[in-house]
């Protein structure tokens, strides 16, 4: 009997009575609006559930609606102000490391490690963003990465016949080039293996981090255990032939050669987490570009005009594309800046006040987490004019009435500190892939697909298209 009750008061009247005092002690703080929910779980399902369906921002939408742009709630087991304002979010992206700490839910943070880029903070995390950038910079990918950026996009595009998944293809491209960069690996059996793992690592980014109670995460954790575990075996590889002098001109000889003698775990973790980013992140936007080009004929026209115009100029069909190239390029930027602000493959970042802070008249407790969401402003019409339609041509005049003051409210690369080091490589990467494609093929969905926002943006089917060559059919039309 005392067994019994013991486990009573620590599996559930001990939680409650912990969640009862919390909530009595913020009361002396003026909080945002908001419920914080059920003990310990808060609104996490609620949050889940509304991200499954067709709206983009049904969680954020409906409390912004009754409580305003800045609210609070409880998701993944934490206290969280929501933020949809952009003078707030750019307060908190400006602040990192100030006001705010960098700060992820325990899934991510467990997945990624310890000293994944993502979760570095002060000194060494300045060193690191900056080392990245030296590799993503857009002197580097024009004398370096180009070359292997097209010869990899084409190299898989030579491979499609009839019917592919484009989301599971545009995958494939991404990580193959991220880990040409990170490790100057070719693609072969080891990348495939590797990219299957990551697949289960990244599904258990937004689970409560319990193994006991959710299978996806204790899969997650399996697999990346065997990520860390492959990668570990380069490092230490790689290590010998630095010492025998064998230099590669690659991510991996430079924090090898590096003076901070980074230990394998903290190259391990590192490295880990930028394949995740460049797994995930541009493969989504190279298909949800295809996907809003095909349900907008116009705009569809007008690239594979600026496009061809470029393929006219060389003296065969898969001629490499020169830096010249991607700099005429002007329409297709339009393209991708709209499949950024309309996707939000990044759709919000989470940070952890240091002290307490005042913001818009309300108090952010110390030790509360803070999510600053993108999505959410670049999906307000009070922004962008008519804001969730597809329309790359508002982006065409700087000062365009069809976007409201675009540097404070255009943030798809985030901001601050912790801008995405790999923005420009990953605009190059885009933009070669839409070269490839239209110029190459033309192609038509091979069944309804539809958009789902969790727990990242992606399509419900992978997108299937069937897919011609257009110097072998000319135009492929939908039967």
């Amino acid at each position: 009997m005392a067994y019994i009750f013991t486990l009573l008061f620590f599996v559930i009247i001990f939680p409650i009575l912990l969640f009862l005092h919390r909530r009595s002690r913020y009361r002396r703080f003026r909080l945002p609006p908001g419920s914080l929910g059920l003990p310990f779980l808060g609104e996490t399902l609620q949050l889940i559930s509304a991200y499954k369906t067709d709206n983009p921002e049904p969680f954020i939408d409906q409390r912004v609606n009754r409580y305003g742009p800045i609210f609070t709630t409880h998701v993944f087991g934490e206290p969280t102000v929501f933020s949809a304002d952009p003078e707030t979010n750019r307060f908190i992206l400006l602040n990192e490391g100030k006001l705010f700490d960098c700060s992820y839910p325990g899934s991510i943070s467990n997945l990624l490690g310890k000293h994944s880029l993502l979760l570095m903070k002060g000194a060494l995390h300045k060193r690191m963003h900056s080392l990245t950038m030296s590799f993503a910079n857009s002197s580097i990918i024009k004398d370096h990465l180009l070359v292997d950026i097209d010869r990899l996009i084409r190299l898989n595009l030579n491979s499609w016949t009839d019917r592919v998944f484009l989301m599971e293809e545009a995958k494939k491209i991404t990580f193959e080039l991220t880990v040409k960069q990170l490790m100057s690996f070719d693609p072969g059996e080891w990348t495939e293996t590797l990219r299957k793992e990551y697949v289960l690592v990244i599904e258990g980014f937004f689970t409560l981090p319990l193994p006991l109670f959710s299978t996806t995460y204790r899969r997650a954790i399996k697999a990346r255990t065997k990520v860390a575990e492959a990668l570990t075996l380069i490092v230490r590889q790689r290590r010998k032939e630095s010492i025998m002098g064998e230099k590669k001109n690659d991510m991996l000889g430079a924090l090898l050669a590096s003076g901070d003698h980074f230990s394998d775990e903290q190259i391990v973790d590192f490295m880990l987490a930028l394949l995740v980013a460049g797994y995930e992140t541009t493969s989504t936007i190279m298909t949800l570009a295809v996907k809003f080009l095909t349900e907008t004929p116009l705009a569809l026209a007008q690239l594979k005009e600026e496009h061809d115009q470029i393929r006219a100029k060389k003296s065969y069909p898969e001629a490499p594309l020169e830096w010249t190239d991607y700099k005429s390029m002007a329409f297709t930027q339009c393209i991708i800046n709209e499949t950024l602000r309309v996707a939000n493959i990044i759709g919000g970042i989470f940070r952890r006040a240091m002290t307490d802070i005042n913001i818009k008249g309300y108090t952010i407790p110390k030790g509360w987490q803070v999510f600053a969401s993108f999505r959410a402003v670049h999906l307000n019409p009070d922004h962008f004019k008519d804001a969730r339609t597809f329309n790359p041509w508002r982006w065409q005049v700087q000062s365009n009435s069809e976007v409201t003051n675009p540097g404070n409210v255009y943030t798809p690369f985030g901001g601050g500190p912790r801008l995405c080091p790999g923005y420009e490589l990953a605009r190059v990467v885009l933009s070669v892939f839409l070269h490839r494609i239209v110029t190459g093929y033309s192609w038509f969905p091979a069944e309804e697909d539809k958009l789902i926002f969790f727990p990242t943006t992606r399509t419900q089917k992978r997108y299937p298209i069937i897919v011609k060559r257009r110097e072998e059919s000319g135009q492929c039309k939908a039967p």
